[in-house]
């Protein structure tokens, strides 16, 4: 099946064919509305749709565009299921019911930002903001911080200032310094806030009005940008309770962990899958990342260090904002029909493996 289709150059388009694909579908779809516009003027949402009954005891959740731009990809994906009769058909059979939540960051799907209008990492946003002495500390992130985003771009010299800090201290650690998450500079790169962002709250509330139900509950978070190009890697993303990690690899096979430093990913402070545990506490919970590669990470950090530069920068020329505003979204999102077909068929198997892990005894 083709299913370059599902995919769309625009949040304005991806989210219309969202809502068309769930109308052919039957799906009702529950929309969230974003206090702010998008980049062409369009409303913004965070939209759900529920296949399957809203008292199902098994329930698979997958949202998409936790970190906006990446949602280009993960929209496609889950377009792809949702037209997917067949697909419909193994989840009714296995009485398992499925949760499309599209467009969890909203914001930064139309605006070509991986981050909140608040300029938030949602996946380092989910922590307990009540004890500010309590933040994650990162002070690896203030060591790196001038040469990641220098006060003109391009900055040769920061760039060989940087290139001779990886050279002395390695990439693995400039990626966990720049990546773990970091909350005391707020036009940095992935800062977690200084409370709950919009994304952070709306997603509660989707799960409280979707997920009181159930008593298993598998999440897959659709994601890009890391590891080999076109591969998903399933990454667990939240800690080993309950057994989980076993869980997890029982039902998809070779699943990566965070907490082992096995995956491709660093350390991450608050990631969105946990709020599933306080939202649903009456559920046993197996939640992974699915991160599909594009590009290598030295790519992928020109992309975010360009991206934060222009953010800083407001009143640079057309001519340069379009130019990194592409330098990120190619970073992000292939627009190729043969990466496209290799992440809906992964995804499509991963959402098969969650059902048939929570229909299993």
């Amino acid at each position: 099946m083709d299913h370059s289709n599902c995919f769309s150059t625009t949040y304005q388009e991806a989210r219309s064919k969202f809502l068309e694909a769930c109308s052919s579908a039957n799906l009702t779809v529950k929309s969230y509305a974003h206090p702010l516009p998008g980049r062409e003027g369009e409303e913004l949402a965070m939209d759900a749709a529920l296949l399957g009954p809203a008292d199902a005891e098994h329930l698979l959740v997958i949202t998409s565009a936790t970190h906006g731009v990446e949602g280009f990809c993960g929209s496609g994906v889950q377009i792809a299921l949702i037209r997917d009769p067949a697909f419909q058909s193994r989840a009714a059979a296995a009485s398992v019911a499925v949760l499309y939540v599209h467009g969890v960051n909203p914001w930064g799907f139309s605006w070509l930002r991986r981050w909140t209008a608040e300029n938030v990492d949602l996946n380092r946003n989910c922590i307990d903001f009540t004890d500010p002495a309590g933040l994650p500390d990162n002070p690896a992130y203030d060591a790196v911080a001038d040469l990641l985003i220098p006060q003109r771009w391009p900055d040769p010299e920061a760039d060989r200032k940087l290139a001779e800090w990886v050279e002395k201290h390695g990439f693995d650690a400039l990626k966990d310094a720049v990546s773990y998450g970091q909350y005391h500079q707020p036009d940095g790169l992935f800062f977690g806030g200084t409370e709950p962002t919009w994304s952070n709250r709306t997603f509660r509330q989707v799960l409280r009005d979707f997920a009181q139900r159930c008593t298993r509950l598998a999440f897959i978070d659709l994601h890009t940008g890391l590891g080999p190009k076109g591969y998903g890697e399933k990454i667990l993303l939240t800690d080993d309770s309950g057994g989980k990690r076993t869980r997890a690899r029982r039902w998809w096979g070779e699943v990566t962990s965070l907490t082992e430093g096995s995956s491709v990913s660093s350390m991450v402070a608050g990631p969105l899958g946990s709020l599933l545990a306080p939202e649903c506490p009456q559920a046993e919970i197996t939640d992974i990342g699915l991160e599909y590669g594009t590009y290598p990470p030295d790519q992928m950090l020109a992309a975010l260090r360009a991206d934060q530069w222009l953010y800083r920068t407001p009143d640079a020329d057309r001519a340069t904002h379009d130019a990194i505003k592409k330098l990120l979204l190619d970073a992000f999102y292939i627009d190729a029909d043969d990466w496209k077909s290799e992440v809906v068929q992964q995804g499509i198997t991963a959402a098969d493996q969650a059902i048939a892990g929570l229909s299993s005894i």
